[in-house]
């Protein structure tokens, strides 16, 4: 089999690559090991939930997908209240910036079913599902992918969009040496007794970093940053223990809280990788960074590398090797500042917040409030985070 583009890995990012390469004109395959979801297996909610802004919405809109969603199950966020350990606060508001919403706010595997939904009748698409890779081979002109089954895949560029422990990457020679924040993000979804407001919160305190995120109707889902020690504390309590405890550190904002969905733990990591592209190689999603889920913007930093990947090889002009090196650096360089401003961003408000230290503590809540009065920079924050 003979591909222009192949990619490794099925998930969001991936997918939403394939999708948008749909009139790329290159001959594209996709290699998931795991099936995919059905609209028959989307019942009952998911607990792994994503934040996706309006510019990858539209990305979303332009590759099909986004029009497949049930949108009863979407929530729209208007608000955003960052709360620091003291009486300090930070509000973003959708209207003080003119946009309908700051972000939506939907499940994994929702989304992902709407996308392989628009992928099953991509003419240019050849789905590899389930199928896992046995070994990856690297020449001049091609790279030669062998299957498990034994079926070899001749490529002129690979795609990892594998996730953060990389086959791809590992395979290309890419050395990853991701630093652990000694953190673990437990996750659960809850329903609540007051109403959200279609509001975002979120609690920066010494001992971890707590956000509740609307969901359609009366319920929130939870990311709670803590210590493996606390994570592991939390996941063995009653369910009634967890909720009470999850309404205290929340303040009782939204009210008594009922548990919708087990809690689920992961550990937290930053990476970041000297380049994101070999030979016949790119990178995207978790196979190319990781960051602190702090600002919700993991998974949109991955959209934001399939945008920029499809438009590089869309706009190839008469190039006919797509993974000729000149595109593969201008993908990168493209993407360099975006990534590494927002693992900037992310891991000094960690270390910040997550601290201990008398003098960062009065600078912190300080700093929050001084961006709440100068309503300038509050807006320049809001609007850069809708891209």
């Amino acid at each position: 089999m003979d591909f222009d583009v192949v990619i490794i890995g099925g998930g969001l990012v991936g997918a939403s690559l394939a999708a948008a390469l749909k009139p790329s004109g290159l001959s594209v395959a996709l290699v998931e090991g795991q099936a995919m979801p059905t609209s028959a297996s989307v019942a009952g909610w998911d607990s792994r939930i994503y934040a996706v802004t309006p510019g990858n919405a539209a990305f979303l809109s332009a590759c099909g997908a986004w029009q497949h969603l049930d949108m009863s199950r979407v929530q729209a966020v208007e608000q955003m209240r960052v709360f620091g350990d003291d009486e300090s606060e930070l509000d973003f508001s959708a209207y003080q910036i003119g946009a309908p919403e700051l972000t939506f706010i939907l499940e994994n595997r929702l989304l992902l079913q709407a996308l392989w939904q628009e992928l099953r009748v991509q003419d240019n698409l050849t789905l590899l599902n389930p199928a896992r890779c046995a070994s990856l081979r690297w020449q001049e002109d091609a790279a030669l992918l062998q299957l498990e089954d034994g079926r070899e895949i001749r490529a002129k560029l690979i795609v990892g969009a594998d996730g953060r422990d990389s086959w791809v990457r590992q395979q290309a020679g890419i050395s990853a040496s991701p630093t652990p924040y000694q953190q673990h993000g437990v996750v659960a979804n809850f329903s609540i007794e007051k109403n959200h407001r279609g509001t975002a919160f979120q609690w920066f305190q010494p001992e971890g970093i707590l956000a509740l995120l609307p969901l359609p109707g009366q319920m929130v889902s939870m990311v709670w940053s803590v210590s493996p020690e606390q994570s592991a504390a939390l996941l063995a309590l009653p369910h009634d223990e967890l909720c009470a405890q999850v309404a205290a550190a929340s303040q009782h904002t939204l009210g008594e809280l009922k548990l919708v969905t087990p809690p689920a733990a992961f550990p937290l990591r930053v990476l970041n990788l000297p380049h994101i592209t070999a030979p016949r190689l790119a990178l995207v999603g978790d196979a190319a960074h990781n960051v602190h889920p702090l600002a919700g913007q993991g998974v949109n930093l991955g959209f934001r590398d399939a945008r920029e990947l499809a438009q590089v090889l869309i706009q190839r002009g008469a190039q006919s090797d797509c993974g000729a090196t000149h595109l593969l650096r201008r993908y990168e360089r493209a993407r360099r500042e975006d990534i590494l401003s927002m693992q900037l961003t992310t891991d000094a408000l960690k270390h910040l917040f997550v601290n201990h230290d008398p003098l960062l503590r009065t600078l912190r809540n300080l700093g929050l409030a001084f961006t709440n009065r100068f309503t300038p920079l509050k807006k320049l924050l809001a609007r850069h985070a809708l891209n």
